[in-house]
């Protein structure tokens, strides 16, 4: 898989205010130089969350992977929290998803 790009879904809701911030942090990752493509889906019904097993707004999926995923959080239509070094916070941190990205980087490079 060497010199493929990675994929990543940001997926949220209209009503999450904490989306783009995490749009914002994949923005300046990818001016960094990430090898990455941001896709935006927009969840629109309890129906689509359920169909496409949405944990919360905003879930970023790497490869169609969620590396945060806690199989404990209800899946439906709501805010997501995410656990960062500084307590809860609605988004991860740009360094998690560094980290996230590094990984999935990695991963195609094997």
């Amino acid at each position: 898989m060497k010199g493929e790009r990675v994929e990543i879904t940001l997926q949220y809701f209209q009503g999450c205010p904490h989306w783009a911030t995490t749009d914002r942090y994949l923005g300046t990752l990818l001016t960094e130089g990430e090898d990455a493509t941001v896709h935006h889906e927009l969840i629109d019904s309890h129906e689509a969350a359920l169909e496409r097993a949405f944990r919360g707004s905003p879930t970023v999926l790497i490869d169609g992977v969620d590396p945060f995923a806690n199989p404990e959080t209800p899946v439906g239509l709501a805010c997501r929290v995410y656990h960062t070094d500084h307590g809860t916070a609605g988004s991860p941190t740009i360094d998690q998803l560094r980290a996230a990205l590094a990984a999935a980087s990695t991963d195609h490079k094997g």
